[in-house]
């Protein structure tokens, strides 16, 4: 495709999204699918064990504090920019249309790659479940399945977002639901909640602590995806920012407690969690809980299905803006005449999602699961550090500004840029320490792209900058 095949009239859709067919609950259902809490005391927390330690709760409270600060941010862009392609246009709006479109190059990278870690995680929790039954499967063999799951979920992503939302969030409450289950029990025969090596300071590794952060955010990330949804949920200046914010203060509190609680009940042995590929199957076992496995590998595949099918979704929606502006290919902003779905851009992300996934599995299951959360966080972190900065900014330029605004995007900024830093110092271990460049690459060449654009077609970005300005 050339740029100068850009260049030509409005991208005109024979029909739209499905204006306010999700309900408030539907919308919560998004995010909360999109985050799958599950997930991190399944699996994420082993990559998080594995660099802080027994200081893995305090990584996870300190990302609990950036996130909620970002959170506010995007709440405060949602009430005033209720659109499609969200992130891509609250930059957009502010910074110029440049700004905004490689904040949605980051963004789209950042869905894509946590679908593929969830695609990832289903093959480990499958592998895992069949090894308890005494059948192992080759990695070779092991893609068959991984494919059909990503199949599945690009299908229901395809049919109706009003369903796909409405299973999300049943999904991950039935989930997360059987994983609390099990922790009462656990944390009642070990017969106390207090850990005392946990909660001395002294005992932790601050450098580990922060160098767990980008991965600790790649367990929140999805808690903004609702956001993308803003032309079909109902009353969204309304319910978006009570599902963005309310998601992620719940996750923090989840994940904090979870990761405080695992830690306790392996009798302090993060080494030994942080190399498991069934992490709390481990917990449930140490303390005498034959049955728990089961239990927790079906909780686990729901909630990544839930997972996939939202960032699927929400990654769809962003390529949809973006084709409607024609920043990318018009047809990403075409819709389907009967399931109002941006279907183009949703099979362009499920293709993805299995080419990736397939491609990394050589780095072993569990590796790959890891650098592909890691990246996708790279993605969401840019992002976030952009929306910070411009949530005061655009209520400045409504008149809206107040003072606490400033600092809740000062205090988002700092945390954000404290992640970033933390990335890549203390020097992480191989192949972390190489994934902050290759994301670098990544976003050097959507740069490129889009100076290209802006030279060969300007037509395009003035047309946008009116649309947005109008707007």
């Amino acid at each position: 495709m050339s740029v100068s095949s850009l260049d030509v009239a409005p991208n005109k859709s024979t029909s739209g999204l499905r204006a306010g067919v999700l309900t408030r609950m539907e919308t919560i259902g998004q995010s909360m699918a999109a985050i799958a809490p599950t997930l991190t005391p399944a699996l994420n927390i082993s990559v998080v064990a594995g660099l802080a330690g027994v200081g893995c709760w305090l990584s996870y409270f300190i990302g609990t504090i950036g996130v909620v600060f970002v959170a506010l941010c995007v709440g405060l862009l949602a009430v005033r920019h209720p659109e499609a392609g969200s992130f891509f246009v609250y930059v957009g709006r502010t910074l110029g249309p440049l700004s905004g479109a490689l904040s949605g190059w980051s963004m789209v990278s950042a869905y894509t790659f946590t679908s593929v870690a969830t695609a990832l995680s289903f093959a480990i929790f499958l592998d895992n479940s069949l090894r308890v039954l005494g059948v192992g499967l080759s990695p070779s063999m092991m893609c068959i399945p991984m494919l059909g799951f990503v199949g599945l979920v690009t299908y229901a992503a395809y049919r109706d977002v009003k369903l796909s939302s409405r299973a999300g969030l049943i999904l991950e409450v039935l989930s997360v639901g059987i994983i609390v289950a099990i922790t009462i029990v656990v944390v009642h025969l070990r017969g106390s909640v207090v850990d005392a090596p946990a909660l001395k300071l002294s005992s932790f590794k601050l450098g580990a602590v922060f160098s767990a952060l980008p991965f600790v955010v790649f367990s929140f990330v999805g808690f903004e995806s609702a956001a993308t949804f803003a032309k079909e949920s109902a009353h969204p200046r309304r319910n978006i920012p009570l599902a963005v914010i309310g998601c992620a203060a719940f996750a923090g509190i989840f994940f904090t407690l979870m990761a405080y609680f695992m830690v306790l009940a392996m009798d302090n042995d993060a080494a030994t969690l942080g190399t498991s590929s069934a992490p709390f199957r481990d917990v449930a076992q140490k303390a005498g809980l034959s049955w728990a496995p089961a239990v927790v590998y079906f909780a686990a595949m729901i909630s990544v299905f839930a997972c996939c099918l939202a960032s699927i979704n929400a990654a769809s929606r962003l390529l949809f803006s973006m084709g409607k502006y024609r920043f990318l290919h018009q047809s990403m902003g075409h819709v389907h005449e009967t399931h109002q779905t941006p279907h183009r851009a949703i099979l362009l992300c499920g293709t993805l999602t299995a080419i990736v996934s397939i491609a990394m599995m050589p780095l072993g299951l569990l590796d790959a699961f890891g650098c592909a959360g890691t990246f996708a966080s790279f993605g969401f972190v840019v992002v976030y550090l952009a929306l910070c900065i411009v949530a005061p900014m655009d209520l400045k330029r409504g008149g809206e500004m107040k003072l606490r605004h400033l600092a809740v995007g000062a205090l988002g900024v700092a945390l954000m840029l404290f992640v970033i830093v933390g990335s890549v110092y203390p020097v992480p271990v191989s192949p972390y320490n190489v994934l902050p460049y290759i994301f670098l690459a990544y976003m050097a060449v959507g740069t490129v792209w889009f100076i290209r654009l802006k030279a060969r077609s300007p037509t395009i970005l003035a047309s946008i900058q009116h649309d947005m300005e109008g707007a």
